[in-house]
């Protein structure tokens, strides 16, 4: 495919060293800190880095990246790639700080009277919750918190300190699709589980377009990814099952989870709004094993103790508010951009958010 092709020249130029940093030929004496090292964060650091802003880029988490070092994990996204170009844009002059979570053990007023501008670049971090019976038993966890400590303790130890959540051994069940999903599938199946099931909400999509989703809009159709394919291959069938919603989780009496109750649901048009509506299907209750249950549900927005600091305003969505094409905030000189902006979308997304945002930083700097 072209992009095997693509990433196979850009693997040669790395490795031949083809591609080295590039440091602008003048600096502007202007100072942008950029919050948060993910696919926006990054690519606003390097553009503005490249119009010759000193750039100081702060991540809470001990490695540079967001998403890409710890949201992803190492078998869809090896880190030398993140880390190489982390590395380019080092050496061209930008700042790296990790450990610091500005609003916590970074002063963000302090910051504000430091920098000329500053860049709100967090992503969309605060997971949606599944508030039933039985939620507080051991053993429930959020995608996210499973994903991050296996990514962690994979680089720092090869998985030998034990700092991560183990599935193996275990009856996994994986509540919510989407790449988020999978990744847990994949990782689980990693682990040696010894079963994994994923939760479906919606109806199983049809292989082909249906006529109420024509071309351009994104084709609604039935995919499988490669965590399914794996699933698939290990237990004989593909772990997703549909139109399934979780009413209840059940403990042990040491209070780690053992099971998961769910009810067959049915999707109609409303009569009156002609939306898609749920209903229950009474008698269609069943129990599934499990010792491991991983929310994967989409994220509500981003967190909001850098942005309450700072008296920022919020859009109908709970992200930033900070309009397309200007990615400004309601706080002079603090601006917003990938998924804390736009809520929860793809690294393209991302990565082209920061840099349309770096554009509107150096125009914003330059009029100062």
């Amino acid at each position: 495919t072209i992009k095997n092709i693509e990433c196979a020249i850009v693997d040669r130029a790395f490795d031949e060293g083809w591609i080295t940093s590039m440091a602008p030929a003048k600096r502007s004496g202007k100072k942008v800190a950029v919050i948060g090292s993910g696919p926006a964060g990054l690519a606003a650091a390097e553009q503005l880095n490249a119009a010759g802003h000193l750039v100081s880029v702060f991540e809470r988490a001990d490695r540079i990246g967001g998403l890409l070092m710890y949201g992803i994990p190492n078998m869809k996204l090896e880190k030398k790639i993140v880390d190489r170009r982390v590395q380019l844009m080092r050496d061209a002059g930008v700042t790296f700080n990790t450990n610091a979570d500005v609003g916590k053990n970074v002063d963000v007023k302090k910051l504000m009277k430091d920098f000329d501008a500053v860049l709100l670049a967090t992503g969309a971090t605060t997971p949606r919750d599944l508030p039933i019976e039985g939620r507080q038993l051991n053993g429930i966890h959020f995608a996210m918190e499973f994903l991050t400590a296996n990514t962690k303790s994979l680089l720092d130890s090869n998985l030998k300190d034990g700092n991560y959540i183990s599935a193996k051994d275990k009856n996994v069940v994986v509540i919510g699709g989407g790449d988020t999903g999978t990744d847990c599938i994949g990782t689980s199946l990693r682990h040696g589980c010894k079963s994994v099931v994923n939760f479906e909400l919606m109806s199983k999509p049809p292989k082909e377009r249906a006529d109420n989703n024509p071309w351009p809009a994104w084709p609604h159709i039935f995919r499988v990814d490669y965590g399914h394919d794996e699933a698939t291959k290990v237990q004989g069938s593909d772990p997703r099952t549909y139109c399934v919603l979780s009413k209840k989780f059940t403990g042990d009496a040491k209070g780690n989870v053992t099971s998961v109750t769910s009810i067959e649901v049915e999707w109609k048009p409303d009569s009156k709004t002609v939306r898609m509506q749920m209903n229950e299907i009474a008698g269609t209750e069943k129990e599934w094993k499990a010792d491991l249950v991983l929310l994967a549900m989409g994220f509500l927005g981003p967190e909001h103790y850098i942005s309450d600091a700072l008296g920022i305003e919020y859009d109908p969505r709970s992200n930033y508010k900070a309009e397309y094409g200007n990615y400004a905030t309601s706080i002079k000189g603090v601006f917003a951009a990938g998924d804390c902006r736009r809520g929860q979308s793809l690294v393209v997304w991302g990565i082209n958010d920061g840099r349309e945002a770096a554009e509107n930083i150096h125009r914003f700097l330059m009029e100062k």
